[in-house]
């Protein structure tokens, strides 16, 4: 059974290869596979974590590509449910200079929407360490019921949980339904990465430090936020602070937070403690954590497409290194 189980969207990102080109402007866009949660399953196991993920595609091409792209990342595709007669879900994303995402998700229903409760197993789920989930997967039912159904389910094995509410307004029917949900499933998770350009709107301030005491109130132990190219801002309650990003020449900045995440939940995993001894890492050590995190991200900014940039441990040691 894999130590590290993510759940949610799982789909064809089509990125347009002319930087600061709108959407309708662009003259053609590269194929990868991308869905946060997605992501992050595969983060994990580039960097030696075994991990799975659950989720559904369509019985289609697309589909097809996508579960192979899982497999030859070594995730556990076994609970990802090809569905019959849906569509995998198509995401257009204009590339910007300035890092800010301009997508156009193409998904009435996509596959990622239909996945049930019923098809949830609730051992596979039990057996798993470490638990991600994101907000996407709870826009529409029945893939919200599945994703609360999990979420139980990891919460009651106890295993560590890790949240990133990954803020697309354009999949939710309105946007009181996303802050609604957002913070439904927050007391779930032991920690929650969020980014910058939702801060906003999750939390009601722009302040960090007044937002994540709003967020470490409702149990959380640890909340991060990404800042692009300026590092990161961290607060488990007992310490707080900023880590500085790495200057790279950015080819597409989807998906760092992603690569962010999934380094960081291994440093979590790898540390003296394990996953059970978050509350009592000290300042330095979530300094360490949290360099190393912001390295994965930069580096995942290198290449077009989520996935095949994402890197490994010697990738990330080296760069640290350099």
């Amino acid at each position: 059974m894999p130590k590290a189980l993510c759940i949610g969207e799982l789909l064809i990102d089509f990125v347009s290869i002319t930087v600061d080109a709108t959407l309708a402007e662009a003259p053609g866009f590269a194929k990868a596979a991308g869905g946060a949660t997605a992501n992050v399953a595969v983060g994990l196991a580039k960097l030696g974590v075994e991990s799975g993920f659950i989720g559904k595609i369509g019985d289609e091409p697309f589909g097809d590509f996508l579960r192979q792209t899982l497999e030859q990342s070594s995730v556990d595709t076994t609970h990802l449910i090809s569905e019959a007669g849906s569509r995998t879900t198509l995401a257009f994303i204009a590339t910007r200079s300035d890092g800010a995402k301009d997508i156009l998700f193409y998904r009435n229903p996509g596959a990622d929407t239909l996945l049930r409760p019923d098809e949830i197993d609730e051992t596979y789920v039990q057996s798993a360490e470490v638990f991600h989930y994101g907000s996407c997967s709870l826009s529409h039912r029945p893939c919200r019921d599945a994703t609360l159904r999990a979420i139980q389910y990891a919460k009651e094995a106890g295993a560590f949980i890790s949240y990133d509410p990954n803020l697309r307004l354009v999949m939710w029917d309105t946007p009181e339904d996303a802050k609604h949900w957002i913070w439904e499933v927050m007391p779930y998770a032991n920690v929650v990465k969020a980014a910058d350009e939702e801060w906003e709107f999750i939390t009601d301030t722009p302040g960090l430090e007044e937002g994540s005491e709003r967020i470490l109130e409702t149990g959380v132990e640890l909340v991060i936020v990404t800042l692009g190219e300026h590092g990161c801002y961290y607060n488990n309650g007992s310490h707080q602070g900023y880590v500085d990003g790495f200057k790279v020449e950015v080819v597409d900045p989807l998906g760092a937070g992603d690569g962010f995440v999934a380094a960081m939940l291994t440093q979590i995993m790898n540390s003296s403690g394990g996953v059970g001894e978050l509350p009592e890492l000290d300042n330095n050590q979530l300094q360490g954590m949290m360099r190393y995190a912001n390295a994965a991200g930069a580096l995942t900014t290198q290449e077009i497409g989520v996935i095949p940039a994402l890197p490994t441990a010697s990738e990330i040691e080296a760069f640290l290194n350099t």
